[in-house]
């Protein structure tokens, strides 16, 4: 029985750290989704501007 009662104990402990790493992993998910996406506006304005174009994301660059 005390055998068992360790390996819940050890098992317990495991999904907490995992836990705690998965919510980090998270934060910094949201993160840098949100600057992949002010850095896609940020070119896309300055592409606008530059060219009076609009740009879109699946485009072919004209060297292709």
């Amino acid at each position: 029985m005390q055998h068992l009662e360790e390996q819940i104990a050890h098992l317990t402990r495991s999904v907490e750290e995992m836990s705690d790493v998965i919510a980090r992993q998270q934060q910094e998910i949201d993160v840098l989704t949100r600057r992949v996406a002010m850095l896609m506006q940020r070119e896309a304005t300055r592409e606008q501007d530059g060219t009076g174009g609009v740009v879109f994301g699946d485009e072919r660059p004209p060297h292709y």
